[in-house]
């Protein structure tokens, strides 16, 4: 895999996860650092560490399954893991600029 094959993947990774919402909120899982970890290896295969806002959220199922499914849909990406962590510990100094305007935090 070509660096920019790479980086055009990674980009579509990305742009793909900005479509995962949390239910309960209106900003998508990658605004608000949800993600920890995004490994593409050379065989197109993709790890990703993510975490959620709480460990008993609701929707944590719906949002897990959600991210693996978009992911697994991007051009180039040949099979995807989804490790569910919670270290560390989610707060909201992990959230974009964008998702703390969003909410109404700024």
């Amino acid at each position: 895999m070509t660096e920019e094959t790479r980086n055009q993947i990674q980009d579509n990774i990305v742009s793909m996860l900005k479509t995962v919402f949390d239910p309960e909120m209106p900003v998508d899982v990658y605004s608000l650092g949800l993600i920890y970890k995004i490994d593409l290896n050379d065989d197109g295969q993709v790890d990703i560490d993510m975490t959620l806002t709480a460990p008993n959220c609701p929707a944590g199922d719906f949002i897990f399954e959600d991210v693996r499914q978009k992911v697994e849909s991007v051009e180039g990406v040949t099979a995807v893991n989804v490790k569910l962590v919670f270290e560390p510990e989610w707060n909201i100094n992990m959230m974009s600029d964008e998702a703390k305007l969003e909410l109404g935090m700024l």
